[in-house]
């Protein structure tokens, strides 16, 4: 499964790419920000994005994916420090399918990539 991590912190793609290698995932493609993403969609079976990136956030770069008639069925698992209601409420509006707030354990990655794939 080609999983696509979005993420303009190095070291914040490092330790999601990281877990998600222990939890058997090999096929990992990694972005700077939204825009950047879109570019790398090919073959992507899971997008894991956090929220606030320049060039194209988190939220714009979901959005997008959801216009988007070839990939718009992509799951998608928001990694963000917005944690409040409000914030999750409008990511899962946008279409995210799950989300995660920052800092995480690698078993809520694991666990929250599992619930997702399995809906």
């Amino acid at each position: 499964m080609r999983v696509l991590v979005v993420d303009d912190s190095v070291i914040m793609r490092r330790i999601i790419s990281n877990n998600l290698k222990t939890a058997g995932f090999t096929d990992i493609v990694e972005a700077n920000n939204g825009a950047e993403a879109m570019e790398n969609l090919s073959g992507v079976e899971l997008i894991l994005t956090d929220w606030n990136m320049p060039v194209m956030d988190g939220l714009s770069f979901v959005k997008e994916v959801r216009k988007n008639g070839e990939y718009s069925k992509i799951p998608i698992v928001m990694i963000t420090t917005e944690g409040a209601k409000t914030e999750v409420m409008e990511a899962l509006k946008s279409g995210v399918n799950n989300y995660i707030v920052k800092p995480f354990t690698p078993e809520t990655l694991v666990e929250k990539i599992n619930s997702t794939l399995a809906k």
